[in-house]
């Protein structure tokens, strides 16, 4: 019998001891708690029959409780009654085992070829969505910035999504989402400079190290450290880097050019091995480079029909007019914001023969909780300029990560980033297996399986928009 059978038979068994008719409701409700807490299972049933059989509905909940208890079945753990008369069920550590032992089962081979190995079943899998071809956009870490915790959940829940979804049979596009222009890049080309100003001999590593070295990529971090703090204490380093920006978009410096596509290179690189450590494998790569001047374009095109507004030198959306918030979308110095390279990379994905052979049914996007705000004005400009597009958008907020020390600080005393995070939990498990008995290659292999499983387990065993706090140990 399927668990739900079990339990229910369980509730009618104890209405027929209690010589209730189970016949006087049309049917026993059986639902799952919003809130795990509160049990893998939960009926009503007390509280809609109390007022047939005139019984207090929590005294005949303990007494439906007390039935079910005899029968002491081993797929159930414990009942227990909560509030006015609920009876919430607890799925016994034996259930569980034995589920898993069922998903695991190999099937049978395949007819009489003895080359085909056993297939492990497909357990759940099945063809609900079979013709929803759907793109997830995940991760989208910006280039000449750290892979910093908030890509980490970022592609936990993307790629978790994108599973679930093929499980049921619909077409995924894995996609991914690059800043390889803006503000950012600017400050960190401002600090390459700076650095190799002051220090020549440094400007072997920005030009010359080996791609995808982690230890030749922290110099870019610094640099760019060393730009955003400027940018924000010196007026003339920010002037500077304000120019910079626009030469970065009209790629009219040919040294400057150099540099960015180097670093661009490097951190394009080493996002790649990231990506193979979380098991993440895009089918598509989107750029703000690419997307930059179809938003612009659109944009300008939609400035006479009344969506966009001129405003003191720039280019707007008046949001407040959809109770939200007016956003800048060209700045007063013709530049782009992210609004704008939004809009051109949502219509992009919908570009006919972009993704698919055939129409796109859904985009999802996840970002952070923060970006919530400016998705929805970009939604909203959507809906004006292409209604059939934005029905066909979804956006989904992840909270924050925190360590459970509340510090933002690895176990080495470092800034935690992406990159320090999964090193940490990698370590944390080979001094774990020191003692044990395994050769060098299998507690590596032990250390990566266990490290980024405890990472996605602590990402999503929690609901998608809340915080998420991490803790080491309780998670490996």
């Amino acid at each position: 019998m399927e668990i739900r059978e079990v339990i229910i038979d369980s509730i009618k068994t104890a209405l027929w001891e209690l010589k209730i008719e189970e016949s006087k409701i049309s049917k026993i409700g059986l639902e799952h708690p919003e809130d795990i807490s509160h049990g893998d299972y939960s009926s009503n049933v007390a509280m809609v029959l109390s007022k047939i059989v005139s019984q207090n509905p929590r005294e005949l909940a303990e007494k439906i409780v007390a039935e079910i208890l005899e029968r002491k079945l081993e797929l159930i753990e414990k009942v227990e009654v909560a509030g006015p008369g609920f009876i919430n069920f607890y799925l016994s550590n034996y259930f569980f085992k034995n589920k898993t032992k069922e998903i695991l089962k190999p099937g049978k081979k395949f007819g009489k070829n003895k080359n085909l190995k056993k297939q492990k079943k497909k357990f759940g899998k099945n063809k609900n969505l079979k013709k929803q071809k759907t793109v997830i956009e995940y991760t989208d870490p910006n280039p000449f910035k750290e892979f910093h915790i908030g890509h980490l959940m970022s592609n936990a829940i993307g790629e978790a999504i994108s599973r679930v979804l093929e499980e049921n049979g619909a077409k995924v596009i894995r996609a991914c989402y690059q800043g390889d222009v803006g503000l950012h890049v600017a400050k960190t080309l401002w600090g390459a400079n700076k650095m190799i100003k002051d220090d020549p001999s440094v400007k072997k590593y920005f030009f010359y190290g080996q791609v995808g070295d982690v230890k030749d990529l922290s110099i870019w971090g610094k640099a760019y450290a060393l730009g955003a703090t400027t940018y924000e204490s010196d007026e003339t380093a920010k002037k500077e880097i304000i120019e910079i920006n626009k030469k970065v978009y009209s790629g009219e410096d040919k040294e400057l050019n150099k540099l960015y596509r180097i670093g661009r290179k490097f951190s394009l690189k080493e996002f790649e091995k990231i990506y193979k450590i979380l098991g993440t494998k895009f089918d598509k790569y989107f750029f703000e480079s690419e997307t930059t001047p179809i938003g612009i374009k659109i944009v300008q095109n939609n400035i006479d029909n009344g969506i966009f507004d001129r405003s003191e030198g720039a280019i707007i959306f008046k949001g407040e007019n959809y109770g939200l918030h007016t956003r800048v979308f060209i700045n007063s110095q013709g530049l782009p914001t992210y609004e704008t390279k939004e809009l051109g990379l949502t219509l992009t994905k919908f570009k006919k023969d972009n993704l698919f052979s055939k129409k796109l049914d859904l985009s999802v996007v996840t970002t952070a909780t923060e970006q919530t705000e400016y998705m929805k004005v970009v939604q909203k400009a959507i809906s004006l300029i292409k209604p059939e597009i934005e029905a066909k958008m979804k956006h989904i907020a992840h909270g924050m990560m925190r360590l459970e020390s509340g510090k933002m600080s690895s176990r080495k005393g470092n800034v935690v980033t992406g990159e320090s995070l999964i090193k940490d939990s990698l370590d944390m498990i080979r001094e774990k297996i020191t003692e044990r008995d395994f050769t060098a290659e299998e507690k590596e292999e032990i250390a990566k399986i266990v490290g980024i499983s405890a990472l996605k387990y602590s990402i999503l065993k929690s609901s998608i928009g809340g915080d998420i706090v991490y803790d080491f140990e309780k998670s490996i």
